[in-house]
């Protein structure tokens, strides 16, 4: 696989949502998305495979793909991280997800419901949980609401990962 190739993609059917504090699933003139609450931090949580042809060497790109509900200027901030499920590597009774990683201060489109694209840089190991191809794992992504200044909820609309 080369660098900058797609290697899932998630959309706001394929959430499994965390117990609390989970964005709900909600429709925009029937596009699926899924809303973060402007005033809670929301998560939603998507399980995969990480494909045979990830290399492994450099990491991954997490793109978040997203509009707001209502907000037409301001800031949000995103939060994503790893959860490595592996081969004898996770008990799953309880999670446990690496460090997040952030982007922060993204100004929102000028036009609510416009879809903006954000990335969120991992490198390989310990950053993305050691995750390595043929393994199951877990991504999170939340909104950071208690650090973003955009009103209104964020909309979800797909998550990919890139080889980086």
């Amino acid at each position: 696989m080369a660098s900058g190739d797609t290697l899932l993609i998630f959309r706001p059917q394929d959430n499994e949502p965390p117990s609390s504090n989970y964005a709900t699933f909600d429709l925009r003139n029937v596009h699926p998305v899924l809303d973060f609450d402007a005033t809670t931090n929301e998560s939603a949580v998507f399980s995969a495979v990480m494909p045979q042809n990830y290399a492994g060497t450099t990491g991954v790109t997490v793109y978040i793909h997203y509009a707001m509900t209502s907000a037409t200027s301001d800031t949000v901030d995103w939060d994503a991280c790893f959860e490595r499920i592996g081969d004898q590597q996770l008990d799953i009774d309880s999670d446990s997800f690496a460090a997040v990683n952030s982007t922060d201060n993204t100004t929102v489109p000028d036009t609510a419901g416009k879809v903006d694209i954000i990335s969120i840089a991992f490198t390989n190991g310990a950053d993305m949980d050691s995750v390595a191809k043929g393994e199951g794992f877990r991504l999170k992504i939340t909104r950071d609401a208690a650090s973003d200044d955009a009103t209104g909820d964020a909309e979800l609309r797909f998550v990919e990962i890139r080889e980086t």
